[in-house]
């Protein structure tokens, strides 16, 4: 009869038997359980960039004007270093504080959560550090260099005067700060800023246990490229008049 065959070609209310909207729906389901899978893989793939590779500085201070201006964004290469490269003349570098150097630290701003949330993304290096707690400053003499730093002369290394066109317009070389002459200890930096009137550098702790003298081994890396804000992008290679000493 027909009224007969429509009911043995009906299928039964529910899934079909093949059990394809199953499979789906358990796909689906599976497809947001890898969700916390991926971001805890990004978090981890940018903890590993941060401790090994590259990591966001912040410009605390106008110490480093104009080459660096107060909350730029610097990119730090921290590869290098692991295969034994060490710092040369001219570079800017970030490092850690050698002792005393950042004596009074600014309150962070903000309540505990947003305080918290801040350590966190610098933690993973999502977010540029914001304590302070390591300085920048340009690579004038390294270890065995014989630095001069006189009033109304030009700044020199092992004899030789440097031409720093970087130097803050209106600045001078030594004049606000001079020490003389100084020998770079071995696995030391003597460090300096390129806002000389405004930078508590090496010179301002020259008399001070240290000598101001910055540990080769208190380097965190190099500052490669001002990444933000875009309008200010740049490298930031070692000027031409380092390269003979």
């Amino acid at each position: 009869m027909t009224t007969g065959e429509n009911e043995e070609n009906t299928p039964p209310d529910g899934p079909p038997a093949d059990g394809r909207t199953s499979r789906a729906t358990r796909k689906k389901r599976s497809g947001w359980r890898e969700i916390p899978l991926l971001i805890g893989a990004a978090l981890v793939l940018a903890l590993v960039i941060k401790t090994f590779l590259v990591q966001p500085f912040s410009i605390p201070s106008g110490s480093m004007e104009n080459t660096l201006r107060t909350d730029d964004r610097v990119l730090v290469d921290k590869l290098t270093p692991w295969f034994g490269a060490t710092p040369h003349r001219g570079e800017v570098v970030v490092f850690r504080d050698p002792g005393g150097w950042l004596s009074n630290q600014p309150p962070q701003h903000g309540n505990a959560f947003q305080r918290g949330a801040r350590k966190a993304l610098t933690f993973i290096g999502l977010m540029p550090s914001a304590d302070e707690k390591d300085l920048i400053k340009r690579v004038i003499g390294v270890g065995g260099d014989t630095v001069e730093c006189k009033r109304g002369e030009p700044v020199k290394v092992n004899g030789k005067p440097l031409d720093e066109p970087y130097i803050h317009p209106g600045a001078t070389p030594c004049d606000d700060m001079p020490v003389g002459t100084v020998k770079v200890p071995k696995d030391h930096l003597w460090v300096m800023g390129d806002h000389r009137d405004d930078s508590r550098d090496s010179r301002a702790h020259a008399h001070e246990p240290g000598g101001g003298f910055v540990p080769v081994d208190d380097v965190i890396g190099r500052a490669v490229v001002v990444a933000w804000p875009v309008s200010r992008w740049a490298t930031l290679p070692a000027p031409d008049t380092y390269r003979t000493p």
